[in-house]
């Protein structure tokens, strides 16, 4: 997506200075070429040029999506592979039919082009070996046999400018996936649990803001919210290390048991979260039972039975909350009765509590 948003944003300009190009490529052409090439193909890359340009002009502003980026990498390298087929042949053809004293003038509007061209298209590398080599080498070859020592001397700085622009392009690539893979582990530390690996706090209240804002009438989502029960004795007895460890066996449960169903999060502490979205199978469930039963197998940690309990608290939107706050209120009143109930088992369990 990056690499197309570059390109969208470098080709007008690109098309624009091809396009202002034709009148003296017409001009400059040689009488005795064929008209189709003299002056058909200037026309025709105008024209291409053009309609280009308009078309990003009108696309300007809409959201990059990665199947309509791989659409604008794709069109932008068999579009820049074609025109610059076509004025490598309009050059290659008015070079052998010009005079000598001419031949600079071929060499340098192919090469202008052909560099521009493949600065404005250097975060696709495909797109810009090709266009630099069918632009360039062509004419530099050329410009090489030519026999004249300017033309040959020209012609050696053009291939060391292309093979220096081609490292630098290489170059850029590799910083471009280096600084993407930067973003996304900063992202990604910000947004999930170091220990588990599970979303945070952050991210759970970004995605509840989101379901709450997408949720139309007659819409239902549910947040739960989970507590171990005895996670502190594990901690005293076998050390904090076991405790880790225990965790992030809960976080793996968690995720078996919700799938790709439900958003599970650690808030902190032995405690988590469960975001089920409009459209979740799990809402037809008896969601804090379908958790709880994910976790009720003894854990092994370390060679080392442990047993832990859980108590978890749901709130549905709409009914339990048309806020974030009030749904947080709820299940985390929800939560507090199951530990209750806990403690005493004679007491009654209220709906959306439950503890195991």
């Amino acid at each position: 997506m990056l690499r197309a948003n570059r390109v969208e944003t470098l080709t007008p300009m690109l098309f624009l200075m091809l396009a202002a190009t034709t009148p003296t490529a017409i001009f400059g052409g040689v009488a005795s070429v064929h008209p189709f090439i003299r002056i058909g193909f200037p026309v025709i890359l105008a024209a291409v040029c053009l309609m280009g340009f308009i078309v990003l002009r009108h696309n300007r502003g809409r959201t990059m999506s990665p199947r309509r980026a791989r659409r604008v990498v794709k069109e932008s390298t068999w579009l820049s592979g074609s025109m610059g087929l076509m004025c490598c042949v309009w050059t290659v053809t008015n070079w052998v039919a010009a005079p000598p004293e001419n031949h600079s003038y071929y060499a340098m509007i192919m090469a202008m082009g052909s560099l521009a061209t493949a600065y404005c298209l250097s975060s696709i590398r495909f797109a810009t070996i090709v266009n630099l080599v069918i632009g360039l080498v062509p004419i530099s070859l050329l410009m090489l046999t030519s026999g004249h020592p300017a033309e040959i001397a020209a012609g050696t700085s053009l291939v060391v400018a292309t093979v220096f622009l081609l490292r630098m392009i290489l170059q850029q690539h590799g910083q471009l996936v280096a600084l993407l893979q930067l973003q996304q582990q900063m992202r990604d530390l910000a947004h999930t649990d170091p220990l588990t690996g599970l979303w945070n706090r952050r991210e759970l209240d970004m995605r509840l803001d989101q379901e709450i804002a997408a949720a139309g009438d007659g819409s239902r989502f549910a947040i739960a919210l989970l507590d171990l029960d005895g996670f502190k004795p594990v901690n005293d007895r076998h050390g904090h290390a076991v405790g880790d460890l225990l965790l992030c066996e809960v976080a793996a449960r968690l995720r078996r048991a919700c799938g790709d169903d439900a958003m599970v999060a650690r808030q902190g502490g032995d405690e988590f979260a469960i975001l089920a979205p409009v459209g979740s199978p799990l809402l037809a469930t008896a969601l804090a039972d379908h958790v709880l039963a994910g976790l009720a197998a003894p854990y092994r940690i370390e060679g080392q039975p442990i047993r832990v309990g859980a108590s978890i608290g749901v709130a549905v939107w709409p009914d339990d909350g048309a806020s974030a706050r009030k749904l947080f209120e709820n299940a985390d009143r929800a939560l507090y009765a199951a530990k209750a109930v806990e403690r005493d088992p004679m007491s009654l369990v209220e709906s959306g509590q439950r503890t195991a």
